[in-house]
């Protein structure tokens, strides 16, 4: 389940449906996206055909897992126990 965001409008996509602080070209994969990390209960069950993914393991997300969006647009999220946490919607490149 997630428990806390850090992008305010991710939070409001999935709360909401409010497209306003996302791209809208990544609603579809970002509904998808969510709705699969809200049901979660570790980083593998997002290992998913073309989502790519993958722990991060520099910088200040290091120990955080991302999946592609789109371009440079990643979800990245972390887990504490079974609940997805500081999930961000972020172009990290």
């Amino acid at each position: 389940m997630i428990k806390s965001f850090r992008h305010r409008g991710i939070e409001r996509f999935f709360r909401e449906g409010s497209k306003a602080g996302i791209q809208p070209k990544h609603a579809k994969r970002l509904r998808l996206q969510l709705g699969r990390l809200d049901t979660a209960r570790s980083a593998d069950d997002m290992i998913m055909p073309g989502w790519k993914c993958h722990l991060l393991k520099h910088g200040g997300l290091a120990g955080h897992w991302a999946v592609w969006v789109d371009e440079n647009y990643r979800l990245t999220f972390t887990f504490e126990g079974t609940d997805a946490v500081l999930v961000d919607y972020q172009d990290y490149h």
